[in-house]
């Protein structure tokens, strides 16, 4: 179900409604069910994956908190493992069958190519993959106990809002929120619809609009060459950083709602002067997921600086890796541990490049953009195109025609009108204005504002949505990660 479809604008109010009606013992199993009822509207059976891995990392966790010495460990390994194999049939299977069946050719092996799976990845299998996976480290790490209510444990995994795309959660912060009964609160009721309407607002009106003229260089790059990838590689950056950071708020504040707190996913990244600092802004959840789990447990930075590169390099693989199975996402994740490592040394060397100014944050703002382009493109081969003719120049006529499709009438821009094109442009100062605005609680913060303007803003938005939102139900970029 995606929360931008009519179905989820039934589904809301009325979960939402009857949680607050029900006795408090009740609400783990209405929320329960309403999580299965959300997951099954994508593909019913997928439901059978996150159950088996749900009894076994919860008897897991109950064995890890039992035993002693190495058999803790197994039992660790063995929902790690269970997780992992999960990750690796349905997200990873045919990627590798694939390289080995080009391996093969290129050795000249002449045998029967390896069949690949026909099987559709489960919507969202990473994030509730990894969160689950938190759960068990957890309670081996001793900073949890095991839960022993195998329906909170489900739920824990289950909970609709960040089932799909995040947060990834920790145990400390959703499950004792999930089993805390408490009354109906208006200030947080108030502050969750105000999110998911700011968060509807970033995915309708700027990331689906934007995402059109993507979609129109980056599906057939043979069209187009120089400034167009350039327009379309930084309305890919405000794209997905709008559909994602749009998702988060709705999940966010859809569980906020029902009085329960997720972390925060986004943090104006594009505001960062460094990429060390983009990421401490960028999908927070993950961020510090690998940080955790797999940084400081190959030693961080407590190591000789030749080991931290590499720790930061390998850390930034693995994790584009697990965006995608493709090697583009293996380049994209590469290039950002290529960034952080050349940062450190240059910042070394003139630390004027950590200074927070606008030539830093534009700089850090290119970087990323660049890398986008390896996110974004279907393939390596479109990549390279798109990377080697950034900045190709027409042979005769403006720069700006550039923008127009061999195979399109030119008064078409990236395939839409100029109206629409210039619209596209002008959402995106408007959303860092207001997101600089907000960062300086100045917008969307209404603790003391009149009544007013409060509903003015509301009111705003809402239109803005309804006139200017792109209603296709298009679905979220990282619904299948």
């Amino acid at each position: 179900m995606l929360f931008n479809s009519f179905q989820f604008l039934l589904f809301f109010p009325i979960v939402t409604l009857i949680y607050f009606l029900l006795p408090g013992r009740f609400r783990w199993l209405h929320l329960l069910i309403a999580s299965c009822v959300f997951y099954a509207a994508f593909i019913p059976a997928y439901i059978l994956i996150l159950v088996f891995t749900i009894l076994i990392d919860y008897y897991a966790g109950i064995k890890i908190s039992e035993s002693a010495g190495a058999r803790r460990k197994r039992f660790l390994v063995l929902s790690i493992f269970a997780n992992v194999l999960i990750l690796a049939v349905f997200k990873y299977y045919n990627f590798f069958i694939a390289n080995v069946n080009e391996l093969l050719g290129l050795l000249n092996v002449h045998t029967q190519p390896i069949k690949y799976l026909d099987i559709i990845l489960p919507i969202g299998l990473s994030f509730h993959t990894f969160q689950a996976m938190s759960y068990t480290i957890e309670v081996y790490k001793g900073k949890f106990p095991p839960e022993r209510h195998l329906g909170y444990y489900a739920l824990y995994v289950m909970f609709y809002p960040q089932l799909v795309a995040g947060p990834i959660e920790r145990p400390q912060n959703v499950l004792p929120q999930l089993h805390k009964v408490t009354r109906y609160d208006h200030n947080m009721m108030i502050s969750g619809l105000r999110l998911m309407l700011w968060g509807l607002f970033k995915k309708v009106v700027i990331a689906d609009r934007l995402g059109g003229m993507v979609n129109e260089v980056y599906n057939q790059p043979d069209a187009y060459t120089g400034f167009a990838y350039v327009m379309a590689t930084i309305f890919f950056g405000i794209q997905i950083y709008c559909d994602f950071s749009g998702y988060s708020d709705i999940a966010i504040g859809s569980a906020r709602t029902m009085n329960i707190n997720l972390m925060k996913n986004f943090d104006t990244p594009y505001f960062s002067s460094t990429i060390s600092e983009f990421w401490r802004r960028w999908h927070i959840s993950l961020s510090t997921w690998f940080r955790d789990y797999l940084y400081i447990p190959l030693g961080g930075n407590k190591v000789s600086y030749s080991r931290w590169y590499f720790n930061l390099f390998i850390v930034f693989v693995i994790s584009g890796f697990w965006h995608g199975a493709s090697w583009n996402f293996v380049i994209w994740g590469g290039l950002h541990g290529i960034f952080l490592i050349v940062g450190s040394l240059m910042q070394t060397r003139f630390p004027f490049l950590k200074q927070k100014n606008i030539v830093n944050i534009l700089l850090t703002f290119a970087l990323v953009n660049f890398a986008w382009i390896f996110f974004r493109a279907r393939d390596f081969g479109d990549a390279f195109q798109i990377v080697t003719n950034l900045f190709s120049t027409p042979a005769s006529g403006s720069y700006f025609n550039l923008l127009h499709s061999d195979y399109m009438a030119n008064d078409l821009y990236l395939g839409e009108p100029l109206w629409k094109f210039a619209a596209s442009i002008l959402l995106i100062p408007i959303l860092f204005i207001l997101e600089y605005f907000m960062q300086k609680g100045y917008f969307m913060n209404f603790e003391r504002r009149s009544y007013a303007y409060k509903w003015a803003v509301y009111l705003v938005l809402i239109f803005a949505i309804l006139i200017f939102g792109v209603f296709d139900t298009n679905q979220f970029i990282y619904f299948q990660f």
